[in-house]
Order: structure tokens, then sequence, then C-alpha cells
């Protein structure tokens, strides 16, 4: 292949050029390799698959050595040597044997784009060829994780923006880079997307300004003239394929979500299998970027949270395998994901206790409601934290990055039988075809996708149970209430206007407005970053005469109707941090023979409103705790004199210390040292790779609240 390898380093703008194409080949053939690791680790004896992961990691290697990348080159060559191996059957797949091809996966991912850039990464890619080579002869696997990249978790087929540059052709290089003339598929930068989305809604806007020209000047029923009702089908038209260029199947990430199961599951013994329906359902890129990183958060709590250890699952008569699925599916103009896990479930008097231990009264709250309270931050059922889950941080992370996307994420809980999470949210952000309602002189619009019936009042479908009006629709009653109460206006409005049915996912209520103002698309703009989240409102839009029209979310207007009838104003002060702010008290005991730790662990405590004192080892810890004791100790393990898990074990042997809480923070991630923190009697085990100070307050506070 001399003659076609590209010699010098002196970059020239042909070899750039090449470098760049095979970066974005390299990453798809890369994420496509990973997909296919995973796949071969339970289809151990498919043949034509570890043909195809062969060459898969051949490719990546050829075009990176035509391209003159020769680290990416050889790294990829040590690849090929370890599958050679599966392929003439030298080598049995087994989970290490997968580590190690994954482990080499992760670090071509982190390599390449910093060497197309002109990183040098020398060392690294040496490191690593080094690494699998061991591997090779002494079949030693690294640890999970150990490959020190991150695998980002983004669709993978539509190119990031390129800002002032023409987008490039996409090829499909075989060994090197070669453009087809047949080719059907450029990449476009998102912004260039996103321009005609907002072309197509100023252009929806003039459209109803020419029918409202046409109503008022000629005195004609727009709906009635040849030329608009064409106009408005292509329109409608272009809008559709428009809102169709910026979807994408969820596909695109679930490869990724199974890494993340496949990884902690291993790392943590445990047995769980993956499965995905309806990975096919399309939305809008943007919202699937904001779905991932809720999606990894709940997948990762419920491998860690959810699922029993193997023995727990045998001794309640479970299969030694968990089974985690993921399924994605298009209702109306909103998908619905749900990731449901068949573990422990969820405590729902536990989530009680630590939401009243937090100061929250649930005593209002239905057995539903107040699950709902797993997404307030520094709120979590966990004995044993860990960096992954228990600290109370991540399901705040979900409902925020879900709220952010106008959509909403529900949960559903069986103890001893699993929970599922599902999260709501529209397809796309630009567009959405809504009711318009008129409450006094105000006009809302409601997506038409929430809306079961909109319909004058009849009397005779009226009813009364539990308290309150209610509806017939259908074979069921709904609950009424007026959406001037429930949005706190003062406007007076009838007993007798017409009444719109909406509901979400599992709930329908009846609100009763002034007049029925007719159904138009709305192009929904987002509220900014100056006005708080409220759980009724989903967005604003601008009508063609200036005014602002204000799109309401129905499950938020369901939501607080319902809690308004039992005496609660709404359930978002419960699950909002920033909305109740407690003063914090208690007492540390910092113990780490490294000066630069201590201190660092010393500030963030006492920022926070704690009593800190330190102590170099064990022995300190002890003499310390003799003269005073402390509401908590927060422990290093490898220690001169005196460790932190004898130190561990003299606390619980001591009569006076026995109940205190001890957190351990170290270096040590094996899941024996893991093992061997639970059974000294360690209330948590944070590893310091994993170290922030959110996730420390939140420990040691959760800690400190489950005290008594």
């Amino acid at each position: 292949m001399t003659a076609g390898r590209v010699h010098s380093t002196k970059s020239t703008t042909g070899v750039d050029d090449f470098r760049a194409l095979f970066a974005e080949e390299a990453e798809s053939r890369l994420s496509r390799l990973g997909e296919l690791l995973l796949q071969l680790e339970e289809n151990a004896d498919d043949e034509e698959l570890v043909a195809s992961i062969f060459r898969e990691a051949h490719t990546v290697k050829g075009a990176a050595a035509v391209v003159g990348i020769d680290e990416a080159s050889r790294v990829a060559h040590a690849l090929e040597s370890l599958l050679e191996g599966v392929r003439n059957g030298e080598r049995t797949v087994t989970s290490e044997l997968v580590d190690m091809a994954l482990f080499a996966v992760d670090g071509l991912n982190s390599m390449i784009p910093r060497l197309v850039a002109g990183e040098d990464c020398a060392d690294q890619a040496a490191a690593l060829e080094a690494h699998i080579g061991d591997w090779c002869e002494n079949g030693d696997a690294p640890p999970v994780g150990g490959a020190e990249v991150v695998v980002p978790v983004v669709p993978r087929d539509v190119a990031a923006p390129i800002p002032d540059a023409d987008p490039p052709t996409v090829i499909e290089p075989t060994v090197a880079p070669s453009i087809r003339a047949d080719n059907e598929t450029i990449n476009v930068p998102l912004e260039r997307i996103d321009e005609l989305v907002r072309l197509v809604g100023e252009s929806a806007a003039a459209h109803l300004r020419i029918g409202g020209m046409l109503r008022e000047r000629l005195g004609a029923d727009p709906a009635t003239v040849p030329e608009f009702r064409d106009l408005s089908r292509v329109l409608a038209d272009l809008q559709e394929r428009t809102m169709r260029a910026r979807m994408v199947p969820v596909s695109t990430i679930t490869d990724q979500l199974h890494r993340a199961v496949r990884d902690l599951a291993r790392s943590l013994g445990k047995v769980v299998r993956w499965e995905v329906r309806g990975d096919d359902t399309e939305l809008d890129r943007r919202v699937l970027q904001h779905l991932a990183d809720p999606l990894v958060h709940l997948v990762r709590n419920a491998v860690d949270h959810g699922i029993e250890t193997t023995a727990q699952r045998v001794a309640a008569g479970k299969p030694e395998a968990a089974t985690i699925r993921l399924h994605a599916m298009q209702l109306g103009s909103e998908v619905i994901v749900t990731v449901t896990d068949d573990g422990r479930g969820i405590d729902v008097a536990r989530v009680r206790d630590e939401a009243e231990q937090h100061g929250t009264d649930t005593s209002g709250l239905s057995d539903e409601e107040a699950l709902l309270l797993v997404f307030r931050s520094g709120l979590s059922t966990a004995d044993f934290i860990s960096e992954v889950s228990g600290r109370g941080v991540g399901l705040d992370v979900v409902r925020a990055s879900v709220d952010a996307i106008r959509g909403r994420v529900e949960v559903h809980s069986e103890p001893g039988a699993g929970s599922e999470f599902r999260i709501i949210v529209p397809i796309t952000l630009a567009v959405l075809p809504c009711l318009l309602v008129g409450v006094g002189q105000h006009r809302y619009a409601i997506p038409l996708h929430s809306v079961i019936v909109a319909q004058a009042d009849d009397p005779s479908r009226e009813a009364h149970a539990e308290g309150r009006a209610r509806v017939w629709v259908g074979d069921e009653t709904v609950p009424v209430s007026s959406l001037e109460e429930t949005l706190g206006l003062e406007v007076g409005s009838a007993d007798d206007g017409p009444l719109v049915v909406v509901a979400s996912v599992t709930r329908r209520h009846a609100f009763r407005v002034d007049a029925l103002l007719g159904q138009r698309d709305v192009v929904v703009k987002g509220l900014g970053g100056l006005l708080p989240r409220l759980g009724v409102l989903a967005g604003a839009s601008v009508d063609p005469d200036g005014s602002i029209l204000v799109v309401l979310d129905a499950p938020g207007l369901i939501d607080r109707a319902r809690l308004a009838h039992v005496g609660i104003e709404s359930i978002a002060p419960m699950i909002d941090d920033e909305a109740t702010p407690r003063e914090v008290r208690g007492s540390v005991l910092v113990v780490d023979d490294a000066l630069t730790v201590r201190e660092l662990q010393r500030s963030i405590l006492e920022r926070a409103g704690y009593e800190v004192r330190v102590a170099a080892d064990g022995v300190e810890a002890l003499a310390l705790l003799a003269e005073k004791p402390a509401d908590l100790v927060l422990t290093d393990v490898e220690m001169p004199r005196m460790g932190g898990f004898e130190l561990t074990t003299a606390i619980r042997a001591h009569e006076k210390l026995k109940n205190v809480p001890v957190l351990v923070l170290t270096s040590r991630s094996s899941e024996a040292d893991r093992q061997r923190g639970l059974e000294v009697g360690a209330d948590g085990y944070i590893v310091k790779s994993a170290f922030d100070e959110t996730s420390l307050l939140a420990a040691v506070d959760r800690l400190l609240g489950r005290r008594s």
C-alpha cells in the first residue's frame, strides 16, 4: 500500500481534507464496531458476526494507514490481532475479551479526533497498543471502564454544525477514501436546517395574515379561494418535510445506552439483559440530544439501584438475569420513551420517610404523587452510597433535562416487581398544532395532541363525585375545573362555557373556558432563562399582529388542578431545592493522610456550614472521636498506622460511636474493595475519580438526614 500512502507529516489542504473524512468515517465505524462487540458477547458462536467485526477493525486500520495516522493504525492493528484469534478459533469469546476490545475501541475514539487536529498522542497510542498486546499474551483484562475516555451519547448520523463552512460530501471508503459519483447524501450544518424551520414559521404567519386580509377586505372565506387552498397545501407539505429533515431514529443512542448497562452490570457483578423495542421511532435531533443524558441516568440507576444481586433474585424466585428494557413509541405528536426493569421496585414508604426528613409534608399525596418526589435533588432511598447512585443526584437531573424540552417524566413502580420511568417529549420543538381558547380577554393555545374533546357544555353530561363536578367522556367521568381558576386569573368567566377535555399519558381532566377560537399550527418559542420554569406553560408564540400567544402544557394543568382540589398549591415546591433552602448543621471528621485532600474537603464542608475537624490517619481520628464524637466520619482507605477499613471496624465496635455514619472516599475502585467497605460497616463508598463538590455534599447531607 505504499504507493497510495501519505508519507508527509506536513499539513496540506488535500491531506487535511482526507484526514477529516477519515475521522468522520472512523467515528461511524467505531460506533458500529462497539455495537457488534456487544452483540458478540451474547452470540459468541456467530461466525458471520465475528467476520463483520474483523472487517470493521481491518477497515479502520487500513484507512488510518492511508492518510498517514500511524498511531491509530497501530492500535487498530493490535485490535485486529486480538480479533484474529477469535476468527481462527484460537481464542474464546468471553466477557473479558469483549472488555479488552471495547477498551481499544474507546481508545481509538478518544485519539483519532485529537490526532486529526495535530495533537501528539504517541505515548497514549504506544501504551494502548502494549496493553492490548499484553492481554493477548497473558489474558489479563483491564478494569471495566479502564480507558480514560468518555463515549458521547449523541445521535451519530447527523453532522455537528460547521460554522462558515460548506458541508462535505459523505463518502463510504473501504480502505482509502474515495468519492462516489452516485452519492445521494450530504451532511448539512444544523444552523441551515434551523434557518429553514424559522422561514417556514414566518411563512405560516404570513399565510395567516393573507387569510385575514381576504376575509376583511374582500369579505371572502379563505377556504373557498382555490389559490389560497393550494398555498395552504404547499405550505403544510413544506412544513412537514422541513420537520422530517431534522428527524433521527432513537436507535442512534441505544448502542451507547447498551454499553452503559453492560459495563456497569459487569463492574457490579450483576447479570443484566438489555432489550430495545421501537428504536426506529423518530424525533427531532435536538430533542434526542436532550434525552441522551436523562436516559443514561435512568439505565444506570436501574442497574445499580433497581436490580438486585443475583443471590437476592434467586432467593426471591426471580431469574438470575435481570432485564432492562427501553421502549420508544410515537403517540400523536409526542414520543414516549420508557425504561423498565424487573428489579426490587421503589419503596414508597421509604420515599415518604426521606421526604419528611427533608421537610416535606406528604400526608396529602397519593402513592402515585409521592413517587414523583424521587426527582427531588438530595432525596434517595439507597442503603449504601456510591458514585453511581444513592447520593441524591441523578434523578433530579432527569427532571431538569426533560423540563428543558417541554417534556414530562412519570414513574410507576411495584415493590418486588420493578419500576418503569416514562419520558414523554414532543417530536419537535418547532411547530405544534394547537386549539385556541379564550378566557376573558386572554387567548391561550393548547397542543392538539393533548385534547380529547372540545365542545359546548351539556348539563345532561355532568355529574358530581368526590365533592366536585365531573363530566361524562365516553364511558367514564372526568373532573371539571375552571381554566381561569387553574391559571390564577380573575376575569369572571361564565359557569356554562365550553369544555375542553385534555389528557396526559395516565389522566384526563376537563377545563371550562369562555370560547373555542379555532385550530392552527403554532411556531413555539421557549420562555428563555429570565422566567422560572412554570409547570402549566409549554412556551409562547408571536401572532401575526405582534401579540403574544401563550401555549399551555396539558399535563401541568392537570397536575395543578388535581393538587388544588386536595389543598396543595403545587407539587413543584416540594421537588425544588431552591424553593425551600434549609440551614445545614452537623460536625464532620475528615480523615486522610494527604494534606491537600484534607484541606479541600474541609473547605467544601465548612462553606456548607459544617463544623469540621481533620485527622491524618485512623489512630489520630479515634483519639479525636474519644475527645468529642462527630456526627459523621469521612475517611480515606490507605493511610499509615491505621487505614479506613480498620477505622470503620473500630468505630462499629465502640459502644458510643457505633451509630456514627462512615463515608469512605478513596481511589480504590475494585468491587472487592467496595464489598470490604460494606462488610466493615461503612454507610457509603465513593471513588475519588467520581468526586466533586456536589456529590460530596449530597452524600454527607443524605447520611446525616438518615441518622436517627
